[in-house]
């Protein structure tokens, strides 16, 4: 099973020069439901909502994990909240 994720500029393009190796997401209802409790081979990290043929815009990664944390992050306000860390391992040419 693959995980597909939908990134804003800033992100994606930290992913891409490799600056950033994990992803996150709001540990609410929405994500829970997606990724608890599932394995996942591989993580699709995309720039906004690309077409298929729009390769640059995708990424393909190994997952080496998801784990819950407790992070403060602008996307998030200036509270800590719980959060799914999705941990990004080697690149997979698509």
């Amino acid at each position: 099973m693959d995980l597909h994720l939908n990134l804003k500029k800033e992100y994606f393009n930290e992913i891409k020069k490799g600056t950033k190796k994990i992803e996150y997401r709001l540990k609410n209802q929405y994500w829970s439901k997606r990724v608890k409790n599932k394995k996942f081979d591989k993580v699709y990290i995309k720039l906004g909502y690309p077409k298929r043929n729009q390769k640059e815009k995708i990424l393909c990664f190994e997952l080496i994990k998801i784990e819950e944390q407790k992070i403060r992050h602008k996307e998030f306000g200036n509270f800590p909240v719980e959060v799914y860390a999705i941990f990004l391992g080697n690149e997979i040419s698509l």
